[in-house]
């Protein structure tokens, strides 16, 4: 038995949730906006589990922890194991490889360059040549971008020629594809190209936007939406936004998000590269393209 996927409250940060997908710590976290969930079977809190013990009890307890101990560092790691921690302990307490239960080599292609994976979402992007993906996460999502550069509309502040992000979808009145993608669209031309999380306006603000699609398409599979915008702003050339939505092939049927945001003029990304995006998205494991990404 192993300890079901799902937020726990993460060991090395204190206040926030880290994803546990059913075998190792994922890089994806977030905020606890209410009190910490009860924490998965077996595990009472991390004080004390005995009141009160006899002396020899006491005794017997301690050559068993430090008998157990010697086990755990024997190889020189965390705890190896096939099946993963059981149903009566939580998720080890660290994120890397070293403390976590991952000790084996995993055939997931998450190492490779040229693949991001939404370790959440279990669906997996094509890195294009000259992309970067961050070293951490600071959300629960997953990003690559390209081309830092200052700002037009802001000396302070670095824009990049091109950024895809993928998530989980938020939750709401919307419950189709797309609804939701109509819906993000103004969400996501105002975070990639209008004001940004310090009220800063890095693009000068958002003058007009005209919209060049919105049509079923089918990704990893599954049938969404999509919405594209083509964006001017008060400084540099604008560019073009484009929120994409379909359901999650994971089990759990939540509706992902990937956004896409590119520079317009001649150092943004190709707009083509848009489509040749969405198209390479599959699921995690499909050793296909889990889709063509074309409209229906």
């Amino acid at each position: 038995m192993t300890t079901q996927p799902g937020w726990y409250p993460d060991p090395g940060v204190p206040g926030t949730e880290r994803w546990w997908d059913g075998v190792a710590w994922t890089a994806h976290s977030r905020v606890l906006d209410g009190p910490a969930p009860e924490p998965p079977p077996g595990r009472q809190g991390g004080g004390g589990k005995v009141v009160a013990l006899t002396a020899a009890g006491v005794v017997l307890v301690t050559a068993v922890v430090l008998g157990v101990v010697m086990l755990g560092k024997g190889d020189g790691g965390g705890t190896k194991t096939a099946t993963g921690p059981s149903s009566s302990a939580s998720p080890p307490d660290g994120k890397n490889s070293t403390e976590g239960p991952a000790a084996e080599p995993s055939a997931e292609p998450s190492e490779e360059a040229s693949l991001l994976v939404d370790q959440l979402n279990k669906i997996i992007l094509p890195v294009p040549d000259g992309w970067e993906k961050p070293d951490s996460l600071a959300e629960d999502s997953t990003a690559m971008s390209i081309g830092q550069y200052e700002c037009p509309g802001h000396s302070s502040a670095f824009c990049r020629h091109g950024k895809v992000t993928s998530r989980t979808a938020p939750t709401g009145d919307e419950t189709t594809a797309k609804a939701i993608a109509e819906k993000d669209i103004s969400d996501h031309a105002e975070a990639a190209y209008g004001r940004d999380v310090l009220d800063r306006q890095p693009h000068g603000g958002i003058t007009s936007h005209r919209q060049l699609t919105s049509a079923p398409v089918v990704v990893a599979g599954r049938t969404g939406h999509l919405v594209r915008w083509r964006v001017s702003t008060g400084a540099g050339p604008g560019g073009y936004v484009q929120s994409v939505v379909f359901p999650s092939a994971a089990g759990t049927e939540a509706m992902v998000l990937v956004r896409l945001a590119f520079d317009a003029g001649p150092d943004g990304p190709e707009l083509s590269l848009m489509d040749r995006i969405t198209q390479g998205i599959r699921q995690s494991g499909d050793s296909g393209n889990g889709g063509v990404g074309s409209k229906v």
